[in-house]
Formats: C-alpha cells, structure tokens, sequence
C-alpha cells in the first residue's frame, strides 16, 4: 500500500526554496499556470520566480503543483560567418 500523494499545499510547503516547480491556480475565467523557482510559501501564499517576474499565489487558488525538471539551456543562434 502506498502513502496517499500529499496536497498542492504540502508539496509546496514541504519543497525547499529554488525547486524548479509548475503551480496551477484559478484565476478569473479559468485556470493558469506559472512556472519557475520556488522562492517561498507559507501559511497563506506562494511566490513563485518566473522569467519574467515573481508571482504571488493565495494558497487557496492552487489546484496543483509538482516538481518539473531543470529548464533546457537556451540555444545561441548560429552566427553569420
């Protein structure tokens, strides 16, 4: 018998800061979701580093959250020779 997956809140409680995670929330008309560092969660919320920005989470509005791999080096373009 396997121990029962734990809640969004408990992985993201539980994750060290600078997991690499994917979070889904609700947001109005739908759901959405970001992707990046872990930077901290407590009681109440989650912040979440992105590439563009560092975004707050109200606990409440997550429906899931994992741990994703690292992000794949971005390619240089070819130069021009």
């Amino acid at each position: 018998m396997s121990l029962p997956a734990p809640t969004p809140a408990g992985f993201l409680a539980a994750a060290a800061p600078g997991t690499r995670v994917v979070v889904r929330y609700r947001i109005d008309g739908g759901l959405t979701d970001a992707l990046g560092d872990l930077v901290a969660c407590d009681a109440g919320s989650v912040t979440v580093r992105t590439r563009r920005a560092a975004v707050v989470i109200p606990l409440d509005l997550v429906i899931a959250a994992k741990e994703v791999p690292p992000a794949p080096e971005r390619r240089r373009p070819p130069s021009r020779a």
